[in-house]
């Protein structure tokens, strides 16, 4: 029987790449969307099944979920992608912006990892792969938000790893560096408040050096790779970076301390 992966947030990017890659591979997928019925590829492909999932709303969680364990019986790996990445300034967000990122990167996981734990509890394994980002192990300035959510991945991917560890169950999690996906566009929600002036400077600065970060965008199908490694991997390893910059960054951060480390993101983006 070929093996089984649901996907959030795989209408583009790397949810959209990975399910291509692991269908290619011979799995069956169930790929999840806040809006299906505008997708078109992967809708032509043999064992995708295309259903609406969107990580805010339980009700479409819980149904996905059953329906994609009555079309395939058996669900393997759980893949959460679904999110997006708020920038700027703190106070220039509302709290409905504030709690819309939470509940889409955190909340939503929770959500949709919790609605597969009874099926991977009684098959007594499965795979649960969190995408977390660099943005998990170290800052970029204005991404108070974004941040916030990728440290909470990380925290509760490790700490869920002890719990399910004993029923035969994986934790991992994905650390991609910059991807050239649509981040930049419908997934990054970038919020200003230009009469809040003391804060231009930075604003400023930072999005001027955010350019040459996204230029040098590696191919999504680099991560979709990785979570394949990770999928596949029996062995102990929890963490898998994806990219060459997030190879080189997150070594730079266990191996600075914390003000070495932060003064060189100050002179990455002119803040010195």
């Amino acid at each position: 029987m070929n093996k089984t992966i649901l996907i959030t947030g795989a209408s583009s990017g790397i949810g959209k790449e990975t399910a291509i890659y692991f269908h290619e591979q011979g799995w069956n997928v169930i790929a999840t969307m806040r809006k299906p019925e505008l997708e078109k590829e992967l809708t032509e492909l043999d064992n995708v099944y295309v259903t609406r999932l969107d990580v805010t709303d339980p009700e479409s969680i819980s149904r996905a979920v059953s329906d994609g364990i009555e079309r395939f019986v058996k669900v393997d790996a759980l893949l959460n992608n679904a999110g997006y990445g708020a920038y700027g300034p703190l106070e220039a967000f509302p709290m409905e912006n504030i709690r819309r990122q939470f509940d889409t990167n955190v909340i939503g996981l929770l959500e949709t990892t919790k609605a597969l734990l009874p099926h991977f509890r009684s098959n007594k394994g499965g795979s649960i792969i969190n995408i977390s980002s660099i943005g998990g192990k170290m800052t970029f300035p204005l991404g108070t938000l974004y941040h916030g959510t990728k440290f909470a991945v990380e925290g509760l991917s490790e700490s869920l790893h002890f719990e399910l560890e004993p029923i035969g169950v994986k934790v991992k999690i994905v650390e991609p560096g910059a991807i050239a996906t649509d981040f930049g566009g419908r997934s990054f929600d970038f919020t200003n408040d230009e009469s809040l002036t003391e804060y231009q400077p930075i604003v400023e600065k930072v999005m001027a050096g955010f350019a040459p970060i996204l230029e040098n965008a590696a191919p999504a199908k680099v991560v979709a790779e990785v979570i394949w490694a990770a999928a596949n991997d029996d062995s102990p390893q929890m963490r898998y970076t994806a990219g060459e910059d997030a190879v080189e960054l997150v070594a730079k951060r266990h191996e600075l301390d914390d003000e070495t480390f932060i003064n060189a993101q100050k002179e990455r983006f002119g803040l010195v």
